[in-house]
C-alpha cells in the first residue's frame, strides 16, 4: 500500500511541473514575418482564457488588429485576423505551436491567395 501512496504523491507533484514546463501563452510575442517586400515586424499580445485566445496583433501600417476566433489547446494556437490589402479586406488564418518561449507560426490568407508564411515569434 505504501508504494501506491508514494506513486500517487509523485504523480500529483510532477503534474504541475509538466504544465509549467509547457509554458503559458500569455504576454507579448515579437518577430519578423517574411514577405515580398522584405521582412515585416509583428507583435502579438495574447491572454488565454480557458480554451479561448483573445488578443491583438500589431505590425506594418495597419496598427493594432484584434484576434478573432482564437483558440488554444495542448500548446496549439489558432486564430484569424482581418486587414486591408490591395484588393480589399483580407482574412489571415494563423496556426502555431507553443514551444517554451517561442511560437512557430504558419499564416495563410483565406481563399488561397499567396503562399503560406512560416515564422517564429519570441516572448518579449
Amino acid at each position: 500500500m505504501n508504494m501506491k501512496v508514494w506513486m500517487l504523491f509523485l504523480c500529483l507533484a510532477v503534474a504541475p511541473a509538466i504544465a509549467l514546463a509547457q509554458g503559458s501563452v500569455d504576454g507579448k510575442w515579437a518577430g519578423e514575418v517574411p514577405g515580398g517586400r522584405g521582412p515585416q515586424q509583428v507583435t502579438l499580445t495574447l491572454k488565454a482564457d480557458g480554451g479561448k485566445l483573445p488578443g491583438s496583433t500589431a505590425g506594418g501600417r495597419g496598427g493594432e488588429i484584434p484576434i478573432e476566433e482564437g483558440t488554444i489547446a495542448n500548446g496549439m494556437l489558432k486564430f484569424k485576423t482581418k486587414q486591408m490589402g490591395r484588393g480589399g479586406e483580407v482574412t489571415l488564418n494563423w496556426s502555431g505551436t507553443l514551444k517554451g518561449d517561442e511560437i512557430a507560426f504558419t499564416r495563410m490568407a483565406e481563399g488561397g491567395q499567396g503562399q503560406p508564411q512560416e515564422f517564429t515569434l519570441k516572448r518579449q
